[in-house]
């Protein structure tokens, strides 16, 4: 069994080591153009800059092949060439129907199942060179498009739905809760679907005169990569030197405000990682809506700090939230007693 799980953990460090320098270029081009442009009630402001704005359109297109490769390489890692199509397929439906990055991982594990369970069965001789290169991306495309459309997605849509209007529902009855909800789902897939539930609906209240709910959701939006990046450098034994890497850049991208930092880290981890960042988006969140904390603007991150009611909160927040994420995922990850990787777990 241990085996297997180890396996499994190969192949999504695989998808991990290919998509952190999509994260890392995507995520600093937006950075530079977020810092230069000016803030306005509805965010960063472009339409002064052409520059500025063409950067940060190259850097949501690279933001935009994430989830293409890291469910291409996981499937590749597990299956070889003949499951990139399949695997990079289904990442691309899983943006498409808003599954966002756990869609994408179950995608590739499936890609490379399919894909293994293709390359094993009998056909002609006279067939078998068409197999790697035709046959097997044909019909493994047929059968992940099929399962992430018919299977996956609708039942992530109604998901998202019900929480949105769920949401709507608590309103600010209950500040601890609604935060801790809040705080949780931000972290939960980092930029996916039930991360933009709880973010359109900070952003939507900004609107109807109640901008709280979006400061607990700025607060919570960059903990997990300056959460996981700063347990990068507290322990550096517990990270391997590409991991090491990739906590210098979530540091950057927590800065302004890019949760997608913490991906690689949930990608290669996901028992520890996940848990953790929602727990310590939950702490800042709950933190920043019992202290007042007001976000003008549908961004989060430090960068967003001047347009914040109660500034020195809201950075207390997110500052308690790192450390708590910090702290938990390396006592996790000490506790597993797991072996650091000193290189990376790439298919030959």
């Amino acid at each position: 069994m241990k085996e297997h799980l180890q396996r499994y953990k190969q192949y999504l460090l695989t998808g991990v080591s290919h998509v952190i320098p999509f994260i890392a270029s995507g995520g600093i081009l937006m950075a530079l153009a977020i810092a230069f442009a000016p803030m306005t009630a509805q965010g960063p402001n472009f339409d002064s800059s052409p520059v500025l704005k063409l950067i940060v359109e190259i850097g949501n297109s690279a933001f935009t092949l994430l989830l293409p490769v890291l469910a291409g390489y996981i499937a590749y890692a597990r299956a070889g060439k003949p499951a990139l199509v399949a695997g990079m397929l289904g990442g691309q439906i899983s943006l498409t129907i808003h599954a966002g990055f756990l869609g994408a991982l179950v995608a590739g594990l499936l890609a490379g199942w399919v894909v293994d369970v293709l390359k094993k069965m009998p056909v002609p001789k006279s067939l078998k060179p068409l197999m790697p290169i035709l046959i097997i991306p044909i019909f493994s495309a047929l059968i992940i498009g099929a399962l992430m459309f018919e299977v996956v997605g609708v039942p992530i849509a109604n998901l998202m739905v019900f929480l949105a209007e769920w949401l709507k529902t608590m309103g600010t009855a209950n500040a601890v809760v609604l935060g801790a909800l809040l705080g949780s789902m931000i972290a939960f897939d980092m930029g996916g679907p039930i991360n933009k539930t709880a973010f359109f609906f900070g952003s939507a209240m900004i609107a109807e005169g109640n901008p709280t709910i979006m400061g607990a959701v700025a607060t919570a939006i960059c903990i997990p990569p300056l959460g996981l990046g700063l347990a990068t450098k507290l322990n550096k034994k517990l990270w391997s030197s590409q991991e090491q890497e990739a906590g210098s850049a979530a540091l950057a991208m927590g800065c302004i405000g890019i949760t997608e930092g913490a991906i690689p880290f949930a990608a290669a981890d996901p028992l520890r990682v996940i848990p953790s960042i929602c727990v310590g988006s939950a702490v800042g969140s709950v933190m920043a809506m019992l202290s007042g904390v007001a976000d003008h603007a549908p961004h989060g991150g430090p960068i967003v700090l001047p347009v914040i009611d109660n500034r020195l909160m809201y950075l207390v927040s997110i500052a308690v939230g790192v450390v708590v994420t910090a702290l938990l995922i390396n006592f996790l990850k000490a506790r597993s007693g797991q072996h650091v990787e000193t290189t990376s777990p790439e298919r030959v």
